[in-house]
């Protein structure tokens, strides 16, 4: 198991991975394995989560509006998304890993701990879809890899699913990270870019 310090190295370096991504993200138009999203759909989400969670973090609470989407145009992409990557790392760097916040969004009352570990597994998942759509490969470090596919069962295991991600895939036995992506609905062989 993961300790806080663990996630907290995990969660920075998937922040930094998108954080190179976004700085080659020119043409926001491009389609993503999030089905419906364009880049800047993709991203908008991306920063607005950011933003977020980290006034969940750093105030305990904050208005489901807080994590809405931010427009983001190809001249401010790589900007708006440092700064909300600065943010919420920031926020999770300076709280107590056992406080308890509230995540509007999802009416839910976590520790700031399992917070934590939600946002590395979004960080994860949203750069490999970012990469993905402008046609690069992308794999998080293996300690992320491992903890992904472990709450994507969790998740792929829950009745009716979750509202958050599509619905899952089978397992290939392969690969854990295609693993992970195919638990939370994404197909690593069938999206192509255009």
């Amino acid at each position: 198991m993961l300790t806080f310090e663990d996630l907290l190295t995990e969660h920075r370096h998937a922040l930094d991975d998108t954080t190179a991504l976004a700085a080659s993200a020119v043409d926001l138009t491009i389609p993503t394995p999030c089905a419906g999203w364009d880049l800047a759909d993709l991203f908008g989400h991306m920063v607005g989560q950011n933003l977020g969670f980290a006034a969940a973090v750093v105030d305990s609470d904050a208005p489901v509006a807080a994590y809405e989407s931010v427009p983001v145009s190809a001249d401010d992409v790589a900007q708006r998304w440092q700064d909300s990557a600065g943010r919420v790392r920031d926020a999770f760097a300076a709280a107590d890993p056992e406080a308890m916040i509230h995540l509007a969004e999802f009416g839910f009352r976590p520790t700031v701990t399992v917070a934590l570990g939600m946002q590395l597994l979004d960080a994860a998942v949203h750069a490999w879809d970012v990469a993905t759509a402008l046609g690069k490969t992308y794999r998080p470090t293996e300690v992320t890899v491992a903890f992904v596919l472990d709450m994507a069962r969790q998740i792929a295991a829950r009745p009716g699913g979750t509202p958050v991600f599509a619905a899952p895939l089978s397992e290939h036995g392969e690969d854990p990270w295609g693993d992970a992506l195919r638990l939370l609905g994404r197909d690593p062989e069938g999206f192509v870019v255009a």
